[in-house]
């Protein structure tokens, strides 16, 4: 008797094993991945830099401007290129950590799920780099713009207010308001993960949409640099990103199947 239970906790045991030994296996490969691309970004992580600089540069008025930037720490330039390959490894692997999610998790959906959910890890890097580019080739440029605006030359009786960006700093904002539109960009695939969850309705999410204006763009308040310019660019994608997506969930009727599966969980 005592033999037989054993052998059934064994069994019991056997498929968590093996999901654990596949996940650990894809989760090596995508860190050995990340491993290989840092190594190649730190490679030329000064092209990257001089890349991100660009906005910059155009705000300057070019490179003929004899502008720079500094770094005030022996350190600071090796901690920032570090973080740039860093960056660049996770903005590269995202692809295929979802890829490997979702190979991990599709075994165990219905054919109908894996047919809803598919076009989700798709769309999902695709409205990251959409948010990245919005950030890059639009925003900054303007609130770089802006910011510079506040420099002037010396008068008779005082002294000069000129930029002279530090590498650290001006490499944090950037990837702040790269990810911060980015992360922002997927609040549709968001949106209809929970209303296929039972979360949200279309109805409910149009009923709260006054509240959802106004957190908005307290959001985009917070995590912008402090200018308007900033945060109505942040701000106004995403109040059509959210009509955007109660279009979608009513179009795919996720809210209703998620109802529908409720009232017939309850009646059994």
């Amino acid at each position: 008797m005592d033999s037989q239970t054993n052998d059934s906790l064994d069994l019991s045991k056997a498929p968590l094993l093996s999901h654990l030994i596949e996940l650990r296996r894809r989760l090596l490969y995508c860190l050995g991945f990340f491993l290989v691309v840092f190594a190649g970004a730190y490679c030329v992580a000064d092209e990257l830099y001089q890349f991100l600089q660009q906005p910059l540069v155009s705000a300057f008025g070019g490179e003929q401007s004899g502008r720079k930037m500094i770094y005030t720490g022996l350190h600071e330039a090796f901690f920032t290129y570090l973080k740039l390959a860093m960056f660049a490894a996770l903005f590269v692997t995202l692809p295929l950590i979802l890829m490997q999610v979702w190979k991990f998790l599709a075994p165990g959906l219905y054919r109908s799920e894996r047919k809803a959910i598919s076009p989700l890890f798709v769309l999902t890097p695709v409205l990251f780099v959409m948010g990245a580019a919005l950030a890059f080739y639009v925003v900054m440029p303007l609130a770089w713009q802006f910011f510079i605006s506040f420099e002037h030359t010396a008068p008779s009786n005082g002294i000069s207010l000129a930029l002279e960006a530090r590498v650290s700093e001006y490499l944090s904002l950037v990837i702040k308001l790269i990810l911060a539109f980015g992360l922002s960009f997927e609040l549709p695939i968001l949106l209809l993960v929970m209303a296929k969850a039972g979360m949200v309705t279309a109805d409910g999410l149009r009923r709260h949409r006054r509240h959802a204006i106004v957190v908005t763009f307290l959001f985009s308040a917070l995590i912008t640099p402090p200018d308007l310019i900033s945060q109505i660019a942040l701000g106004l994608p995403i109040v059509l990103l959210y009509e955007m997506s109660i279009w979608l969930i009513g179009w795919t009727g996720s809210d209703r199947e998620a109802l529908a599966r409720e009232a017939a969980s309850s009646g059994t």
